[in-house]
């Protein structure tokens, strides 16, 4: 994988912003489905703001905004509604931003 110059997050391929829409289910790596999507539910894309997708705040456990880099999408199933992370719940909800942190 290639680093981004300056930073420690991967590259990502541009592709993944096109794909990637408004409403889709946004799941990480670990044990769980939901609506036939394999994975652990951590949010709902609300849009994209620069190298980060923006959560829906009404799905959030905290009822705030959370943004998650664009460099941690693994693969995009458009058929399914459902962008795939390369990151464990866990980490997901340790490492995302709160909305001003960007």
């Amino acid at each position: 994988m290639n680093e981004a110059k300056g930073s420690s997050e991967p590259a990502f391929e541009p592709y993944r912003t096109e794909e990637i829409r408004e409403h889709m289910m946004v799941h990480a790596r670990g044990n769980g489905a939901m609506n036939g999507s394999p994975g652990v539910h951590v949010g709902t894309v609300d849009r994209l703001e620069g190298l980060y997708i923006k959560l829906t705040a009404n799905d959030s456990p905290d009822g705030q905004h959370h943004l998650i880099p664009l460099a941690w999408v693994e693969r995009v199933d458009s058929a399914h509604n459902t962008v795939y992370l390369n990151r464990d719940a866990d980490t997901v909800r340790q490492e995302w931003r709160s909305e001003g942190q960007v």
